[in-house]
């Protein structure tokens, strides 16, 4: 629930906020209750290690922040976990590292925490049992001043601030359990001093004005991942309309630029249309784009309300038919990353290749530009992409302090080829019905490659482990089927690949940018 002014924790007082600013020049996270032996923990993941954490599964996230009217100062918060054990606990450990925590109360009692790592480690009055369900509540500090190293996160605009989270940033907004696999219902209420304009994922609950500030509530509808959180609080005018099959749209538009950009908003209920006609309906409650003031470098699926830079509407920089093809990757996010969520990172060309694929496919569609040309570039970059980055389905880990470096040229027009490998040959009619019993059958949950292997397998009526274990861990790119003249272009040493802060080069185009 929101708290009130006088309910909400205040900053230690005296020696106790000395003690805070003591620890917060040592300390990522500044952790004001006594440290006892700790250890950062993760799931395994292959390419981050120390991210989420075991022994529990969330079911929901309640977040309230309180934002004091200027982006660079940290935002009061409480973050409340409802989860069950999998496992006998004495202590468990959230993802939590950019923050002032200043309490932690576990099933109403006050526990006792620390940090390890990028982790928050809580220890609760009495042991939790497997299969409990418990509620864990920290009363913390969000700070949208970058630190030292981090990346992502709090995204300060020109006018307040938005969430890009992927692929490991949520815990430098909110202590969670911040991995893919366990993704959870979210409650949103954010107050902001009035005539700013609070909207996150989901549908808004309520709009409460007391005084001076507003309190705005939004809710999901489906579960979704932590990387794909969104709240937008700006001086924002929320664009409303409707889309296919009476669909609720809304945009989030600074309020100066709605005029300007209405050409663009206009253009979602077609594009919902276009992609529901290929893989079947929207799967979630509400869709829109939030528009923001911001140089990010790249545009984000952030579920239900995808992250743009409004440079790219208003700027002369990128030809329309490639913008169009990236509002339609982004939107493609929703089915492929935010409905069917990867369960491991290793797994990010599930969510990437798709949307690829249908950015070009709308591409070939809409604005006549062939899909097979790209594809046939891509070919030709291929081993250089599979060199540097590693192949789709086996990417190399990021570089230190470079945590986005796994989002390479491999995951999105190296994977579009591996799509494109199978559609060659399995026929078309056969890879469409892939497509959407891949969508129906993973809706709201996560899968893996070697789930997407079975079922391609089971579609085509043969194993297809060796054709796309091939493609998808191989060294070298496999010969295209049908393509017995495609041959990979001799490798450029001096071209290093490309990352999602380089703009990717779609063919027959001069600009463009990097979608995530």
């Amino acid at each position: 629930m929101l708290l009130t002014p006088r309910q909400r924790p205040r900053p230690p007082r005296g020696p106790r906020r000395r003690e805070a600013a003591l620890l917060a020049s040592a300390l990522s996270v500044c952790l004001l209750a006594a440290a006892a032996p700790a250890e950062p923990l993760g799931v395994g993941d292959r390419l981050y290690p120390y991210l989420g954490n075991p022994g529990y599964d969330v079911a929901s996230y309640d977040i309230s922040l309180t934002y004091p009217g200027t982006n660079d100062k940290p935002l009061e918060a409480v973050t409340a976990i409802d989860a069950r054990t999998t496992a006998d606990l004495d202590r468990l450990n959230l993802d939590f590292a950019h923050g002032t925590v200043w309490s932690v109360e576990v099933d109403g009692r006050p526990a006792d925490f620390t940090g390890a790592g990028e982790d928050l480690v809580v220890t609760p009055a009495a042991p939790l049992s497997r299969g409990e369900r418990t509620r864990i509540v920290v009363r913390h500090t969000s700070d949208p001043v970058p630190g030292k190293g981090q990346d992502g996160g709090w995204v300060r605009t020109a006018d307040g601030l938005a969430m890009a989270n992927q692929a490991d940033a949520a815990h430098l907004v909110f202590p969670c359990n911040d991995h893919p696999s366990d993704k959870a219902m979210f409650t949103f209420r954010i107050t902001a001093p009035n005539g700013h304009t609070a909207v996150a994922n989901g549908t808004r609950a309520a709009a409460d004005r007391t005084g001076r500030t507003t309190t705005w509530t939004y809710r999901t509808e489906h579960p979704m991942a932590t990387e794909l959180a969104q709240v937008s609080i700006g001086r924002s005018t929320v664009v409303r309309r409707t889309g296919p099959h009476g669909l609720p749209l809304r945009d989030v538009v600074p309020t100066a630029d709605r005029k300007a950009l209405e050409p663009w908003l206009a253009k979602t209920p077609g594009q919902i249309a276009w992609l529901e006609s290929k893989v079947g309906r929207y799967p979630f409650e509400t869709y829109g784009v939030l528009m923001a003031q911001a140089s990010t470098g790249f545009e984000l699926e952030t579920q239900t309300l995808s992250l743009f830079e409004k440079g790219l509407f208003t700027g002369s920089a990128y030809p329309a038919w490639y913008v169009e093809s990236v509002m339609v990757h982004e939107l493609s996010h929703q089915w492929f990353g935010d409905s069917v969520t990867p369960r491991a990172w290793s797994d990010v060309w599930l969510n990437e290749g798709h949307a690829t694929w249908y950015e070009e496919l709308y591409a070939e569609e809409k604005a006549d530009r062939p899909m097979e040309d790209r594809m046939k570039a891509a070919y030709g970059a291929s081993d250089r992409w599979r060199a540097d980055g590693g192949p789709p389905a086996r990417p190399k880990p990021p570089a230190p302090g470079q945590k986005i470096g796994i989002f390479r040229a491999n995951v999105y027009d190296g994977a579009a080829l591996v799509l494109y490998a199978l559609r060659q040959e399995i026929g078309r009619p056969a890879f469409e019905r892939l497509e959407r019993l891949w969508l129906q059958e993973h809706r709201d949950a996560t899968a893996t490659t070697a789930d997407f292997v079975r079922l391609a397998s089971a579609v085509a009526g043969r194993d297809l482990g060796g054709f796309l274990g091939d493609w998808l861990y191989g060294e070298r790119t496999p010969p295209m089927p049908g393509h017995p003249d495609w041959k990979p272009a001799a490798a450029d040493r001096s071209t290093p690949s490309r990352t999602p802060r380089t703009p990717r080069q779609p063919a027959g185009s001069t600009p463009p940018r990097t979608p995530r």
